[in-house]
């Protein structure tokens, strides 16, 4: 296997596989970050006299044409070279030749690689932002168009209050709103730029870190070489809080839609097709999505302890127990997508039962709505609360099921463009942070 750290000494093959691991499939992930790393690396580089112009012009014109190829998936990662920063490194120096190896002039592999790390991490915030901020459009618009479709409420699992679906829908839309933040505390982590720190302990090139910050769009810097090293693992579980924040909010949707798909409520519903059937029993319409996602985010919620375990107990500097931070967090950052997706598409399709509370059963939902009634006709609510309770347990109770809530994000008043408004200034701070 080919490494650009080699010292003519041949590794043993199975230390070689052993370190390698996973490295060379995950990497592919972070071939365009690396590209575009090195694209401003040279650009610095020019600027401080270790490249020349026309250097840096042939040097951006074969990058660029990497990139293009990496983008349309011609560029792959050949047999017997250690990663894809190698391969890119090595496919230039064979384009350009000789000025192809002075790419890697005052940066080490450690902040190259760290760069393209949070470069990437970057990109797959952002792109779970975007799924959230569909999810919660979708949740706003089906709150709003069943707020009336009354459901109980239930505290202990015991009936409770009354709720109804246009609360439900809107809680879940409202609590996405929190991972919102989750998510912008993990893009700040990340947005630090810790090209130019080398092996963790800078570079006696004159090097521009401003100037790359700037073209790579960077917030700021790792400013302390050391500190930018130390980072390695830090943005990851940022970014692994985040995910987890998510996976929390959808793990609680996805048990109550199993829940409430169950024949004893019979709350919702879903198109035979999205559902599956049993080997034995014709009736069965079982909510294997719903279950999957709910499996699916019990995984990402302990993701944040895996990278810890992972990083513990590890000195400053770069040590290779890095390396494995992919192994963990970049198939959780596929889950976690497909997750939010089939969310999204299951509830585009959801079918609500509007007439839930004609059952009998939900009678005493509305003892609350009953005490209440007759606090504000003068009673005082102990003995309003006894009168309702002695009826309850006589046998005695009857109610018009009429609710009367109007105070802000109750039944009668969801404030849904509140929490839309609230939702924008969450999305704000991305903006905030990159300026």
């Amino acid at each position: 296997m080919s490494t650009l750290w080699s010292k003519g000494l041949k590794a043993d093959a199975l230390v070689e596989k052993f370190t390698v691991g996973r490295d060379r499939e995950l990497d592919l992930r972070l071939a365009p970050f690396d590209v575009q790393g090195s694209l401003a690396h040279i650009e610095m580089l020019e600027s401080i006299s270790l490249i020349s112009s026309d250097e840096l012009k042939i040097l951006t014109t074969q990058l660029k044409m990497i990139e293009q190829e990496i983008e349309s998936g011609e560029f792959s990662l050949e047999d017997g070279v250690e990663d894809i920063h190698s391969q890119i490194e090595l496919t230039l120096t064979r384009r350009v030749g000789d000025i192809g190896k002075k790419i890697h002039s005052g940066r080490s592999r450690n902040d190259q690689v760290l760069t393209d790390i949070k470069l990437y991490l970057k990109w797959e915030i952002n792109a779970i932002k975007d799924e959230i901020v569909a999810l919660f459009d979708l949740l706003q618009m089906l709150s709003e168009r069943y707020k009336g479709a009354l459901m109980p409420g239930y505290t202990h699992w015991q009936i409770a209050m009354p709720s109804s679906f246009g609360l439900w829908f809107g809680a879940y839309a409202e609590s996405l709103i929190d991972d919102i933040y989750m998510l912008n505390a993990a893009w700040r982590v990340a947005d630090q730029n810790p090209l130019g720190s080398a092996a963790g302990y800078g570079s006696s090139f004159p090097l521009d870190r401003e100037m790359t910050t700037k073209i790579l769009g960077f917030g700021t810097m790792n400013f302390n070489s050391v500190a930018a090293q130390l980072s390695r693992g830090k943005s990851e579980k940022a970014l692994a809080q985040a995910v987890s924040s998510v996976a929390s909010t959808i793990n609680k949707l996805a048990t109550d839609a199993i829940i409430y798909m169950c024949g004893n409520f019979g709350f919702i519903s879903f198109p035979d097709e999205l559902t599956t059937g049993s080997s034995i029993m014709p009736h069965k319409k079982n909510p294997d999505v719903w279950e999957i996602i709910r499996g699916r985010c019990n995984m990402a919620e302990s993701l944040p302890n895996e990278i810890s375990m992972i990083t513990r107990n590890l000195p400053h500097g770069y040590h290779r127990d890095f390396q494995l931070l992919k192994e963990v967090l970049f198939p959780a950052l596929d889950s976690i997508h497909e997750v939010l997706a089939m969310t999204h598409f299951m509830l585009s399709n959801i079918r609500v039962n509007e007439n839930i509370l004609s059952d009998k059963k939900y009678d005493y939902l509305f003892t609350v709505e009953e005490v209440n009634r007759r606090v504000l006709e003068g009673t005082p609510f102990r003995d309003a609360y006894k009168e309702v309770g002695d009826e309850v347990n006589s046998g005695m109770f009857h109610t018009k099921g009429e609710i009367a809530h109007t105070h802000k994000g109750s039944i009668g008043n969801l404030s849904n463009s509140d929490i839309k408004s609230k939702m924008d200034r969450a999305l704000l701070l991305f903006e905030t942070s990159a300026k």
